[in-house]
């Protein structure tokens, strides 16, 4: 019997990615979610004390995101991801001010490590070897810091900036295999598929408000400050969702539960779930970028780690921000900001400002926490899971919960998955 209506909890990215190829094929989606909107951790908002609209944080994408073009390219939004025509990293070292540009070529063949001009300063070929080799890493329980050495210009200037920000925990502690899977998807791709990718003018204005457009013309009209309370289940299916005020019976249908690791723990008898995380601190500063300004700079020897330059903003991101995530907000925002005139070469006083503090952005992304990550399918018949924590092969990000949410809605239909765990 072919799949006719599917409840699906959660309107972050993965339960919308998963609601669209539903929806797709005709199946009736019942969507709700807890909060007052849809978008989850990607999401904008109006900020007063900035006086803009702003995304909660910086959320970048890889021009070779299979899962980001398909979702985007279904919304008719793909063409709003904005980045430079070409895989050009620009890097500033306020430890003693030196700039370079790490420059990937546009092939599959590693051009750039063999040229002194487009590999990083300090590096030479030899030091590429160990992340070839990390490229190849099996999901054995092995660290990035098992397999490449941690010292060095090399580590510091190349591996670790890389990581973290792929990963959103100290580099060193990673796990292999998951920097083994992003290497292969983005940097052993050739530059063609690592150009970074920022939504424009917003997350909302790509990635969540044509979702919910093109799901109301399909009849799917999300309840939204709805919670899921618990879930009543029969033998080897889900029988009942408890939304507090009211008891669904699920009947036939399936039930994806895109909702995050602790929520669903507490809702599923037994279910493993990673349960360490690791915040992301994000600065935004409402002030125009000078002109010429790279639109993306890495920044090493310093708190800052990402400056990010927009129309009329300034905005920072620090990944695995976990030693910073208490301090005073004001505090942060002058030394962010101070970091951020000496990279841009701007001046003047602290402009207006806002601080915003993800304390359990992603799950810790080593060995030990991707080892609890669940797989999508349940052993329960019509219960599925979605988001960027189950196991999707990838980190915590966004191609991860597009694609979980895409094999949660493949797999309630019987569909072969079209994106490989590993």
């Amino acid at each position: 019997m072919s799949l006719r209506e599917a409840y699906v909890v959660g309107a972050g990215l993965a339960g919308l990615s998963a609601s669209v190829e539903l929806a797709r094929v005709g199946v009736r989606v019942k969507l709700a979610d807890s909060a007052p909107r849809a978008g989850g951790r990607c999401r904008s908002y109006y900020d007063p004390q900035l006086g803009q609209t702003i995304d909660n944080g910086n959320h970048f994408t890889f021009s070779g995101n299979q899962a980001v073009r398909a979702y985007l390219e279904t919304l008719g939004s793909f063409g709003a991801l904005q980045g430079p025509p070409h895989a050009d990293f620009a890097f500033h070292n306020l430890a003693d001010g030196s700039r370079w540009t790490l420059r990937i070529n546009e092939g599959r063949v590693p051009l750039w490590a063999f040229s002194k001009s487009r590999r990083t300063p300090g590096t030479r070929l030899t030091d590429h070897l160990p992340l070839a080799r990390l490229a190849m890493a099996r999901r054995d329980g092995r660290s990035i810091g098992d397999m490449i050495s941690s010292q060095g210009p090399f580590w510091r200037r190349v591996v670790e900036p890389m990581m973290l920000a792929v990963l959103n925990c100290p580099a060193a502690e990673g796990s292999a295999w998951l920097a083994a899977r992003f290497l292969r998807e983005s940097f052993l791709r050739g530059g063609r598929a690592c150009r970074t990718m920022v939504a424009h003018p917003t997350l909302d204005a790509v990635f969540i408000d044509p979702a919910l457009a093109w799901l109301k013309l399909r009849g799917t009209v999300p309840r939204f400050s709805e919670r899921l309370r618990g879930i009543g289940f029969d033998g080897d299916r889900v029988a009942t969702l408890d939304f507090g005020d009211h008891v669904e019976k699920v009947g036939d249908a399936a039930v994806i539960l895109a909702v995050p690791p602790w929520v669903a723990a507490d809702m599923v008898p037994e279910l493993t779930a990673p349960d360490q995380f690791c915040s992301i601190l994000n600065g935004h500063f409402a002030i125009a970028p000078p002109a010429g300004a790279p639109p993306i700079t890495a920044l090493l020897g310093a708190t800052s780690q990402w400056v990010v330059c927009h129309e009329a903003r300034v905005s920072v991101t620090v990944s695995g921000a976990d030693d910073i995530i208490d301090q005073d907000r004001e505090a942060l925002a002058r030394k962010i900001w101070g970091e951020v005139c000496a990279t841009l070469g701007m001046s003047g006083p602290l402009p207006a400002w806002q601080i915003v503090k993800e304390k359990r952005a992603t799950f810790a992304a080593t060995p030990d926490q991707d080892a609890k990550r669940p797989t999508t399918q349940t052993r329960w018949q019509n219960l599925y899971l979605a988001g960027d924590w189950v196991q999707n092969g990838l980190p915590a990000t966004i191609e991860g919960a597009l694609r979980s949410g895409d094999s949660a809605a493949r797999l309630a239909l019987g569909k072969p998955l079209r994106y490989r765990p590993a």
